[in-house]
């Protein structure tokens, strides 16, 4: 019987977390539910690429460059989220004509 190496078990959590944030990105309606789902995700493949960096007997550098790189650029793009939904969510509902 082989055991399981812990590249291996990030490799296959980071897969389990991506998964779990695409089902809830699908099933949910809410706007904030879904920016967090999809932050999930990221984190999830992030995950996954460190597992990736991990395998041989030194890690990966340009992996480990890619994951710190993808950190920056999910902050930056849940802020962005975040202001989006908020001027959706506050935006006045738009006038329909009504037809005589």
């Amino acid at each position: 019987m082989t055991s399981i190496t812990p590249d291996q078990w990030y490799g296959l959590l980071g897969i389990a977390v991506t998964v779990a944030g695409l089902v809830r990105l699908v099933t949910v309606a809410d706007l904030v539910a879904r920016l967090v789902a999809l932050n999930v995700m990221g984190i999830g493949s992030l995950l996954v690429l460190m597992a990736l960096a991990a395998r041989g007997p030194q890690v990966d550098p340009v992996l480990s460059a890619l994951v710190i790189t993808g950190l920056v650029i999910t902050v930056a793009f849940t802020g962005v989220g975040a202001v989006l939904i908020r001027r959706i969510e506050q935006s006045p509902p738009e006038r329909r004509e009504e037809d005589p």
